[in-house]
């Protein structure tokens, strides 16, 4: 139909358009930001330029589309009402739930592109971006963890009171298998260190306790090498590594650290923010809609006020229920959906209140 078409070209057209504006502007801001630190680090131009920003641009766009795309239905939609354009579809006899179907199927073709891109092209590309990141910007990383307690597979637990990541040493190792509940088998160690030429780990000064019932054998030596389920990459934070994960990795990266006794809140609220924010396209361009098809007093800017103003508390809102995840307070999933489920069913409410007027 006419009408759909219309629209949907006023929709994407909108949308790339607000991208490529607001992008540019983060673009600037960014440099300005981290300039001191691409100097003082010595990057060069074409570090900076295709290693960083090539890949910073796609990123920052994917991860606010759903803001991008309420700003655009607000834009497009007051100007369509201002200019009349809205009050002569529906005098024409179309109902006000005919004329979103454009808006929607508009929000299906961003919301699909949105999914596909931050769940399997976006990560791949965003290495580069986090490793120039890590290298340039993030240099002052932990370099140690302490009281490590950590399920490596199922009943074999290990426990190190400090490790260092810079030279993969870990110090007062200990290691026990249960079967059953009961233990079978404790190593006990001074020190763990990882061969970077034979990928193993060489232990030091260690005791070994076999039992069997009420039967203990005690094993000692200076120092062997082993393979254990663990690698030095499992201790080293990295700012930001998880924006490198396709979903499936991601998923495969959840259970691995459920398994290992390790928290994975960070992983699953960046697995649930991408389904989250692809729905949330449907949302704000529900509400977009139906604020902005109104011809009212103020016209533009008040429709974009209130549109920044919406924008904002989404965020906000988000921030919030994130902390909540973070600190154990609330299911990751829960937290990343709240912000949906509020504006969800506000945007009900004033939806079937613009339908009726």
């Amino acid at each position: 139909m006419i009408l759909d078409r219309y629209i949907i070209r006023k929709f994407l057209g909108t949308f790339f358009y607000s991208i490529i504006l607001i992008v540019s502007i983060a673009t600037v801001f960014d440099l300005s930001e981290k300039l001191d630190d691409f100097l003082s680090k010595e990057a060069s131009a074409k570090e900076i330029v295709f290693e960083y920003y090539l890949n910073f641009i796609p990123y920052f766009a994917n991860l606010f589309s759903s803001l991008f795309t309420f700003i655009a239905v607000i834009y497009f939609t007051s100007k369509m009402a201002s200019q009349t354009e809205i009050i002569a579809i529906l005098s024409s006899g179309i109902s006000f739930y005919r004329l979103t179907r454009p808006y929607m199927i508009s929000a299906l073709i961003i919301a699909v592109f949105t999914f596909t891109l931050s769940n399997y092209i976006i990560p791949p590309a965003n290495k580069k971006r986090v490793d120039f990141s890590n290298k340039y910007v993030y240099t002052n990383q932990q370099t140690h963890e302490t009281n490590i307690h950590r399920q490596i597979s199922p009943g074999l637990y290990i426990y190190m009171s400090y490790y260092n990541t810079s030279n993969d040493v870990g110090h007062r190792f200990t290691m026990e298998e249960f079967k059953d509940g009961t233990l079978k088998r404790k190593l006990t160690a001074s020190s763990i260190r990882w061969d970077r030429e034979k990928k193993t780990w060489h232990i030091n000064d260690y005791y070994i306790r076999d039992i069997d019932g009420y039967h203990e054998t005690l094993t000692s030596g200076a120092e062997m090498d082993t393979l254990i389920n663990m690698k030095p990459e499992d201790y080293r934070v990295i700012k930001h590594v998880v924006e490198t994960m396709t979903l499936p990795k991601l998923n495969k990266e959840i259970q691995d650290l459920r398994l290992r006794g390790v928290n994975p809140t960070e992983y699953e609220i960046e697995k649930h923010k991408r389904t989250s924010s692809a729905f949330s396209i449907f949302i704000l361009t529900l509400i977009g809609v139906s604020l902005a098809s109104k011809k009212v007093k103020g016209g533009l800017g008040l429709h974009l006020g209130l549109g920044i103003l919406i924008s904002f508390s989404y965020i906000l809102f988000l921030q919030i229920t994130t902390v909540f995840a973070t600190s154990g307070s609330m299911p990751a999933w829960l937290a990343v959906w709240i912000p949906n489920i509020g504006f969800g069913v506000f945007a009900f409410f004033i939806y079937r209140h613009a339908a009726r007027n």
